[in-house]
């Protein structure tokens, strides 16, 4: 569905990404793994046009998206969830939901995309006239997600979703990302600081160091390398 092919990617005159080669299948969960300071999200930002590549080819769905602008990407169906939330504090959460529908040409429908969402969500149901800024860290993570969902996207790029949440909510969390993958068949790229949730829930991953992937294989196979262990997943986390 997805396929970054030589992908390099620079700010200013250093070079972060270097001939990176990632896919992602249909239906797929694959998470990106590595230090900070890897490049991990600087390959989301390129993905969804945040970042311009250097050299390298993006294609989703057979059709070339390198170097398309980001609002042309969301079109397309790729959705990014970035690291930190970013909602809008002083907008209602109701507000921040419609806002996430802005690139839907059918706006009859948008009643049924909040039902379906609050479904996921429950408790967004009751927030829905509460400013952004008066929100949980977790219910703000909810928010951002739900947000994402509104668009219809095809694939979601998720950038360390369960940063800064108490443990039950990095669960809860982590829970509503198989069910979306599950029961909308919606792949996922997954940025996460909680390596070894992470891999507990992709069919397959990627290490980064210094912007190269130098490892790449099946998410239970990734849990069960010694290597990896040692560098990634002694604390449960990077």
């Amino acid at each position: 569905m997805l396929k970054i092919e030589g992908l390099s990617a620079s700010y200013g005159k250093i070079q972060v990404l270097h001939d990176l080669n990632i896919e992602v299948g249909e239906g797929e969960i694959v998470t990106l793994i590595g230090a900070n300071g890897a490049g991990k999200s600087t390959t989301l930002r390129s993905i969804t046009g945040l970042v311009t590549p250097t050299s390298g080819k993006i294609t989703f769905n057979g059709q070339e998206i390198t170097n398309m602008r980001p609002n042309e990407i969301v079109k397309r169906g790729i959705t990014l969830v970035p690291e930190g939330r970013e909602i809008f504090p002083e907008l209602t959460v109701r507000e921040n939901l419609a806002i996430g529908a802005y690139s839907l040409k059918n706006q009859k429908d948008i009643g049924k995309d909040y039902e379906k969402v609050f479904e996921l969500f429950p408790i967004l149901k009751s927030r829905t006239k509460q400013y952004g800024k008066t929100l949980s860290g977790g219910e703000q993570q909810m928010l951002a997600i739900a947000r994402a969902l509104m668009a219809h996207p095809r694939m979601l790029c998720l950038d360390e979703p369960s940063m800064g949440l108490a443990p039950l909510l990095v669960e809860k969390i982590f829970d509503i990302i198989v069910t979306i993958n599950k029961d909308e068949n919606i792949p996922i790229l997954l940025i996460e600081q909680n390596a070894r949730m992470a891999l507990s829930i992709a069919n397959r991953g990627y290490v980064i160091e210094t912007g190269r992937i130098v490892l790449e294989d099946k998410a239970e196979n990734l849990l069960n390398n010694p290597t990896l262990q040692a560098a990634y997943l002694g604390t449960g986390v990077e």
